[in-house]
Parts: C-alpha cells; structure tokens; sequence
C-alpha cells in the first residue's frame, strides 16, 4: 500500500484557485491542510481541508511566516508545502533550507527570473514569442512614453517586502493620468514598470514541466473579465492546443530553468497573435478548469516533487467551460452588454454544464462562508454609519 501523502498549501482565504487545488489534491488521497494569515477563509471551510493553521503572509524578515509553517508542518506532519500566490511561492524559494517539509517550486533564482515582468518579456521575445513593450518607469522612460500605459509591479514579492497587499496592474490613457499610481507603487517598495497595451482576449497555456516537457496541457480562452477590462477570468473555454505555441513556451520554460506548474498567460490580438504578458507558477483563478477538463495537475506536481510515479497526463479536452458566478455576475452589472438583463441571461446560459470556481453541490460551505461573511461586512459597515 502507497505511503499516505500529506499536502500544506499556504493561501489567502478566500483564493479560488487555491480552493481548486485542495479540492483535487483531496480528491487524489492527500489530507491536505491550509495555512492562511487568520487561520481561517473560505478555503478552509471545504471538506477537502483536513486542518486549518495560522501562518503569516511573508512579509519583513519572515520570521512569524516560516515560524507559522514549522507549527503547521509538526502539527499535520506535511510532506510539501505549496505556496498559493507569489509571494509565498517566491518566499518559499528564498527559504526552503528552513522549511521542514519539501518545497515544490523553483529554486529561487529561477523564481525571481520568471516573475520579473521586464526580463520575462526580453526572453520571451528571444524564443519568438510577441510581448508587450514593457520598461522600468524610470524617469526618462516616464518623460518619453507616448499613448496609453499599463502600470504594473516589476514583481510582487521580493525580500523585506513590507506592503501587506497585492498591488494589481492597471490601465491608464497616458503616463500622466498614472502618475499617481507609479508612486504609489514606489511607496510602497516596489518597482513600477510601463507596458505597452495589447487589444485581444485573455487566453493562457497551462501545464506541468518536466524534464523539459510541458505535459498535461490545457489551452484556454476567457471570452469574460472581472474586473473590467483587465481581471482575471470569470469565463473561460478551454480551445485544442496549439503546437507552436507550445514549442515556443517551452524554450522559454527550458531558458527560465522553470520547473513544475505553469501558467503562461497571453493576449491573443485581432490577427490571432498571442502576446505573453505573465508567468503564474503556482495555484490559478481558473485551476477548477484545468481540473475539469484535463490531468489532476497539483496531485501529479505533489507526487512528483515526491519522488512518486506520476500517472500519464492527457491534454485538455476542448470545449469545457468554466465560470466564476459572482464575478460574472457582477461584471455584468457593470458591462451591461446588450443591457442588464441580456448580460445576467448570458451568465446563466453560460452556467449550464460549466465547471464553477467555489459552488459544489457536495462541498458548499465555501460559498456558506462567502455569503455570511458579505452579510457580516454589511452589518459592520451599517453599525458603523
């Protein structure tokens, strides 16, 4: 009989591709526990969450973070720890010699190399694919930019990171209407970057790398965004894989030295180009998808940071959509397109044999937790006036 596998995955509370993943890894036999800033969150309301632990977001020299993991790890006796955003994946890199359990990502150069948004687009240029100009918002980069901009952190973690929230990218009509949100981003100790915009569908080619092979492939396309113009998938479809995409983003993969999930994300153009614009290695807003439509891509990971057989990992099937309801919903209620009404109608049809990013039937209380703690915000925020 297999030894039992024990996963840690550290996340916010309320992350849905993290929800995802510790759905599938518990699904695959693993008792999984989740470790977020308050011990509690959506995600740790789900039947497939075996322990709940407290474990601090990496933040300053990480000392109550990597203390949180070790109480985590002796308490559920973890064979990995996953990290569920960038800064516990990148965190997790830089500190794996003082975590006492397997970590599954890169090794942390490797990490820093692919969430460094002005060195991911040179590489990716230099294996074929297209990506946005993208530039460090220095002072003469700023004087000289002309048109609209998209201002984004260089990357969302790095050492003695002190901001307690992700800062996301945002779209402006020139440089100057961003002037306000380069700063910020410089108070914050981050380095602002300047990219060019690119006009097409969010689409995104997914996958685990091994051995230099990206397997278990799922190619993808989100027709809808939340929050507009420039969020993350509230529906997606999942398309047949392209190859010479794939033969591209694996030269960029083999350069990065990147190993593990991947998450490559693309604006495909009007004339079907896709430009890269970002690299998540770790848990993603449309994993319940990948899971739906294709391999149990966190249990083969998990197993084969473990030295595990990995079983066979077949492509995506073409065809299978998902949808995130609340935030189609309220895209909707912002978009109107063809009207509310017609725009709310479209979400439903949409429903209907569609894999969802929080509601199962056999596991509600992540959408319990979702609804009470809206009415809870609610009456804080009444008693409060």
């Amino acid at each position: 009989m297999p030894a039992p596998r024990r996963a840690l995955v550290l996340t916010a509370g309320r992350a849905r591709g993290s929800l995802a993943a510790v759905r599938a890894l518990h699904q695959a036999g693993w008792t999984v526990g989740v470790g977020t800033p308050d011990g509690a969150g959506m995600v740790t309301t789900s039947r497939a969450c075996a322990r709940a632990h407290r474990v601090a977001r990496p933040r300053g020299d990480c000392r109550d973070f990597l203390d949180g993991i070790r109480d985590a790890v002796a308490d559920g006796g973890y064979d990995v720890v996953f990290g569920g955003g960038d800064d516990w994946m990148a965190a997790l890199a830089l500190y794996r010699d003082e975590v006492p359990a397997v970590v599954p990502h890169p090794a942390a150069d490797v990490v820093d190399r692919a969430l460094d948004k002005v060195g991911l687009t040179e590489r990716a240029r230099a294996v074929g694919l297209a990506a946005p100009r993208t530039e460090l918002a220095t002072e003469a980069s700023v004087a000289g930019w002309q048109g609209p901009v998209v201002v984004k952190c260089r990357a969302h973690w790095r050492p003695q990171h002190a901001h307690p929230h992700r800062i996301e990218a945002r779209s402006y009509p020139d440089v100057r209407a961003a002037g306000t949100r380069i700063e910020r981003l410089r108070e914050a100790g981050l380095e602002p970057v300047l990219q060019q915009p690119v006009e097409g569908e969010l689409t995104a080619l997914i996958g685990l790398f091994v051995d230099g092979e990206l397997r278990g492939r799922v190619h993808q396309r989100s027709p809808r965004l939340w929050p507009t113009p420039s969020g993350v998938s509230c529906r997606a479809e999942t398309l047949p894989v392209d190859p010479g995409l794939t033969a591209c983003a694996t030269d960029l993969l083999t350069d990065l030295g990147w190993s593990g999930l991947v998450e490559l994300q693309f604006l495909r153009d009007d004339d079907g180009v896709p430009h890269l614009i970002d690299l998540n290695g770790r848990f993603f807003g449309s994993m319940a998808l990948a899971n739906a439509a294709g391999a149990n891509l966190a249990d083969a990971w998990g197993r084969q940071v473990l030295g595990r057989p990995v079983p066979p990992l077949a492509d995506a099937r073409p065809g299978v959509r998902f949808l995130w309801t609340a935030g189609d919903l309220r895209r909707a209620a912002v978009e109107r397109r063809g009207g509310l009404v017609a725009d709310v109608a479209s979400t439903l049809r949409w429903l209907p044999g569609a894999t969802t990013s929080v509601w199962r039937l056999a596991d509600p209380g992540p959408t319990l937790e979702l609804v009470t703690s809206r009415f809870r915000r609610r009456r804080r925020s009444v008693a409060e006036r």
